[in-house]
C-alpha cells in the first residue's frame, strides 16, 4: 500500500485518507507519497484517446488503493466531480490561428470558472467520501488570492460532512470573485474579508499555520484544508498534464512545452511531477507576473520573500511559494532533513539561497520568465484583436511568455494552460481592449446572477484576524454540536 509522509520527516507515514483530512502532516510539513508511480510510453500510448474522467481514473488509481476506494466508488466520484462542468470534455484545447503550434489548455469551465474547479470539485467529494464513511465533520479553512476560496465554497456548499471558512485580502481581489463567495447562501459556507494585508494572501496563511500549531483548537473543530497544500490537490492536477499532452502530440515521445501561469507552485507542482511520473514534457515554463518569486528561484536559485505588487494577475501575486518545498523532496532524493534544514532557514531569515547543484537539480526542465502588467494587458489586445479570442489576464501571462520565449520553444507544440474565465475580470478587460463594452466572451451568466444577489460573510483585520477566527470558529462549531444533538 502506497503511503504518505511528510517532507520534513516528522511523524510515522500515513494512509491516503489520513493524509487527506489532515491537510498539514503533524510536523507542519506537507505530504508527499513514499513514492511516485512510474508510467510507461507504451502505457501513456495506450491512454492517448482516453477521454478527462477516464484518464483521470488511470492515473488516480496509481495513487489510490483499492483496499481505500474501490474502482466503482472511485469512479463514482470523478463522475460526480465533472458532470456539472459546461463542457463534455472538461478541458477543452484550442489551437491559437495567430501563434503557429500554440494551443490554449482552457481549465474554466467548473461552477466558479477557474483551473481551481479542475482540483477542488474532486478533493471535496474525495473528503467527503471519507467523512461520510467516517460519520465525522471537518472544519475547512482556505486562504485565497481570488480562485481557490470561491471554487473551495461553492464545492462545499450544502455539503453536511463540511464548513468551509474562506479567508481573502479585502480589496485584493476582484468584486466578482469576491461575490463568488459572498453571495453563497448555504449556511456552511463562512466568507472572512480581511482588511490591511499587505503581504495579501500570504498574511492570511501565516495565521492559517498559527491555527494548525494550536493543537487545542484544531482538534476541536477538526481543522483542514483543501488548499494547494493538501496531496490530494496535487494528485488531481497531475491529470490535466497528462491529458494535455495526450491530446495534442500526434505521437507519444513528441516534444511539447507547456506554459503555466503561477504564483504558489501548485499547478506546476503537479506538472513536475507528472513529468517524474513519465510524462515526456520536454520543458514546463513558469509564467510569473511582477512579483517574480518562482522566477527568482528557477533563475539564481534564491528562494526570498519581496514586497508585494498589486498586479492585474492578482490570483498569482503570491510571494511565498509553499508548493516548491514539496518539489524539492522530489529532486534531493527524499532528503527530509534538508527540507526541514531549509525551511527552517527561510522562517528565520527570509532568504534561502541554494547551491548550484541544488539549484540544477531542481530547475532541470524548467523555464521561467517575469512578465509586466503592461505586457499582459498588450498581450490580451493583440490576441484579441488578431482573432476574436479572449484572454484572462493570467492566461495572457503564459501566452505573454511563450511569446518572449520563441527562441527556446520553437520547433515543438506549445501549450499554455489558461486558468480563469474573462469575466471574472471585466475592469481589466475594458482596460485591456479600451472599451468599456465589453464583448459577449467577457461576460459569464453566473457572473451576472452574483451581481444581482444579496451577500454575507464576516470582515476582520489582519491583526486580530487570528482572536477572531478562534472565537467565531469555536462558536460556530458548538452551536452546530448542540444542533446535531437536539436532532
Amino acid at each position: 500500500m502506497l503511503q504518505y509522509i511528510s517532507n520534513k520527516g516528522g511523524g510515522d507515514p500515513v494512509d491516503l485518507e489520513t493524509a487527506i483530512l489532515d491537510g498539514y502532516a503533524t510536523d507542519g510539513g506537507l505530504y508527499v507519497p513514499e513514492y511516485l508511480p512510474k508510467i510507461s510510453a507504451d502505457q501513456l500510448a495506450k491512454w492517448k484517446s482516453l477521454s478527462y474522467p477516464a484518464l483521470a481514473f488511470e492515473i488516480l488509481s496509481l495513487f489510490i488503493d483499492r483496499a481505500a476506494i474501490s474502482a466503482e466508488e472511485l469512479r463514482q466520484i470523478i463522475q460526480r466531480s465533472y458532470q456539472t462542468f459546461e463542457k463534455e470534455e472538461v478541458i477543452p484545447i484550442k489551437e491559437l490561428e495567430s501563434r503557429p503550434e500554440t494551443y490554449i489548455m482552457e481549465l474554466f469551465y467548473g461552477s466558479t470558472l477557474s483551473f481551481k474547479d479542475v482540483g477542488l470539485s474532486f478533493l471535496i467529494n474525495l473528503v467527503d467520501f471519507f467523512l461520510q464513511r467516517k460519520k465525522k465533520r471537518l472544519s475547512i479553512i482556505v486562504a485565497t488570492t481570488g480562485d481557490t476560496g470561491p471554487a473551495a465554497a461553492s464545492y462545499i456548499a450544502g455539503k453536511s460532512t463540511l464548513d468551509a471558512w474562506v479567508l481573502y485580502p479585502k480589496g485584493l481581489i476582484t468584486e466578482e470573485q469576491e461575490r463568488q463567495m459572498t453571495t453563497l447562501t448555504q449556511q456552511n459556507v463562512h466568507p472572512v474579508g480581511v482588511y490591511h494585508c499587505p503581504d495579501g494572501g500570504d498574511d492570511l496563511d501565516l495565521v492559517i499555520s498559527q491555527l494548525y500549531a494550536n493543537q487545542g483548537f484544531k482538534e476541536k473543530v477538526n481543522l483542514s484544508s483543501v488548499n494547494s497544500l493538501n496531496w490530494g490537490r496535487i494528485m488531481i492536477q497531475t491529470v490535466h498534464y497528462f491529458y494535455g499532452y495526450l491530446q495534442v502530440v500526434d505521437e507519444v515521445g513528441d516534444d511539447l512545452s507547456m506554459v503555466v501561469p503561477s504564483g504558489g507552485f501548485g499547478n506546476l507542482c503537479a506538472g513536475g511531477i507528472a513529468r517524474k511520473m513519465g510524462l515526456p514534457v520536454k520543458q514546463l515554463v513558469i509564467a510569473n507576473n511582477k512579483n517574480a518569486c518562482l522566477h527568482r528561484i528557477f533563475s539564481v536559485g534564491r528562494f526570498s520573500k519581496a514586497p508585494l505588487h498589486e498586479t492585474v494577475s492578482s490570483a498569482i501575486d503570491i510571494l511565498i511559494p509553499i508548493n516548491f518545498w514539496r518539489y524539492l523532496y522530489f529532486c534531493v532524493n527524499g532528503d527530509t532533513a534538508r527540507i526541514k534544514q531549509w525551511t527552517e532557514e527561510f522562517d528565520r531569515s527570509g532568504s534561502v539561497q541554494f547551491d548550484q547543484e541544488i539549484h540544477q537539480a531542481y530547475s532541470d526542465g524548467y523555464l521561467s520568465m517575469s512578465i509586466s502588467d503592461d505586457m499582459t494587458i498588450s498581450t490580451i489586445k493583440d490576441v484579441y484583436e488578431s482573432e476574436q479570442y479572449l484572454l484572462d489576464p493570467h492566461t495572457a501571462v503564459s501566452v505573454a511568455v511563450a511569446n518572449s520565449l520563441t527562441g527556446q520553444l520553437a520547433h515543438h507544440k506549445v501549450i499554455c494552460l489558461s486558468t480563469a474565465h474573462p469575466a471574472k475580470f471585466p475592469g481589466i478587460i475594458q482596460r485591456a481592449l479600451g472599451s468599456k463594452m465589453l464583448p459577449e466572451d467577457a461576460t459569464h451568466p453566473s457572473i451576472e446572477t452574483a451581481k444581482r444577489r444579496c451577500q454575507k460573510g464576516y470582515t476582520a483585520d489582519l491583526a486580530h484576524l487570528e482572536e477572531a477566527l478562534l472565537h467565531s470558529m469555536s462558536a460556530h462549531w458548538e452551536e452546530n454540536e448542540i444542533r446535531t444533538t437536539e436532532d
